[in-house]
């Protein structure tokens, strides 16, 4: 078994938990926003999302790492995979501000599919290096998929 490079396994996971705290700086007020509008059923309570979204980083970041460090793929597929990554994890930044910022539902709900669609891609490219590093992905896939449940509602009720 492989040791565990540290260093670059707490990078990886200070680069996604950071965008995940760049966002909480910035749409700080998000979670008032959602107690004050139309959920619909089975909507989590606000509390919840920040605990779901910080395992998520972090499982994300893991996901990155094990794909820097594989000893599985090529140079050039690691590096298409860990692009297509971080596509990804831009896109997953936008969406707070169409949504919370802008108040763009529609919008955001088809950023939403856009994302959806970018994660399955990077589950996909992950799973040709590293297996693992692709079912850290599933939970996320999942997430948005229920995060466009809640948009989608918001928007049909709005």
């Amino acid at each position: 078994m492989k040791r565990i490079n540290w260093k670059n396994l707490i990078i990886s996971v200070a680069i996604s938990l950071g965008s995940g705290i760049i966002v909480g700086l910035l749409t700080g007020s998000s979670m008032q926003q959602y107690e004050e509008m139309y959920r619909p059923p089975l909507a989590p309570p606000g509390w919840l999302f920040p605990i779901v979204w910080t395992i998520l980083y972090i499982s994300m970041g893991v996901a990155a790492y094990l794909i820097y460090e594989s000893e599985e793929g090529t140079a050039s597929e690691k590096t298409e995979a860990l692009k297509k990554y971080t596509l990804q994890l831009v896109a997953n930044l936008i969406w707070p501000f169409l949504f919370f910022g802008a108040q763009w539902y529609l919008l955001a709900f088809a950023w939403l599919v856009l994302l959806w669609y970018l994660i399955l891609v990077t589950i996909l490219e992950f799973a040709k290096i590293e297996k693992v590093a692709a079912y850290l992905l599933i939970p996320y896939l999942v997430w948005v998929i229920f995060a466009g449940y809640l948009n989608l509602a918001i928007v049909i009720m709005s």
